[in-house]
């Protein structure tokens, strides 16, 4: 992962609504969220939720249990401000997915947008895996989105990886049962349209 310096520059520098990244609402992926099925009351993980907006809709939608985890102190913050007294009812937690030390199989769902396709070291993306298949529950839920593979090069200054859907889904391996993969244009707010996939997979009891 790139230092957390890094992450408070670019939110230092932009608006949340301005990065490549935003999302008025985070269609796609509360659409899968809400496909799962689970109760209102399941424990529900967003890495790199950072400032997105996913949290509003979820919370909007009646989920009561919602975890936010980003490295960026700013990026919480935004996000914090924006749900102004809602943002009590949301656990933040400020750290590097890649070494979190997260309670185990405490989440029905995990979900990710555009923090895997930063880990381009096998290492990193290895302790992402073993750390989502520590923390969340058997059964669980895993939904994870990527630039797709004509999706960009680079975000933010860095380089990233690009996956077709069954590439993605190899990344986490047998112990991940696939569910199903979603492709999503993404049109940025200064209108460049970026390709991502989504790879929602079941987790199997160890």
């Amino acid at each position: 992962m790139e230092s957390k310096s890094h992450w408070e520059k670019v939110y230092a520098a932009k608006e949340a609504t301005s990065v490549s990244w935003y999302q008025e609402h985070a269609e796609c992926s509360l659409a899968l969220v809400r496909n799962t099925e689970i109760p209102r009351s399941a424990a529900i993980m967003d890495v790199g939720g950072g400032a997105s907006t996913l949290v509003d809709d979820l919370l909007a939608d009646g989920y009561s249990d919602v975890t936010v985890l980003d490295l960026s102190a700013a990026a919480l913050s935004a996000a914090m401000q924006r749900l102004g007294t809602h943002a009590a009812k949301v656990q933040w937690l400020e750290a590097d997915v890649t070494d979190a030390t997260l309670p185990s199989s405490r989440y029905d769902v995990w979900h990710d947008r555009a923090v895997f396709h930063f880990l381009t070291e096998p290492q990193q993306r290895q302790a992402y895996v073993e750390t989502v298949f520590r923390s969340v529950k058997p059964g669980g839920h895993v939904i994870v989105a990527t630039f797709a593979e004509d999706g960009p090069t680079q975000c933010s200054g860095l380089p990233v990886m690009r996956y077709a859907a069954n590439e993605l889904h190899a990344q986490f391996g047998d112990a991940f049962a696939l569910v199903k993969h979603v492709k999503e244009s993404h049109r940025t707010p200064s209108g460049v349209v970026q390709q991502f996939v989504y790879c929602y997979c079941r987790v199997l009891a160890s």
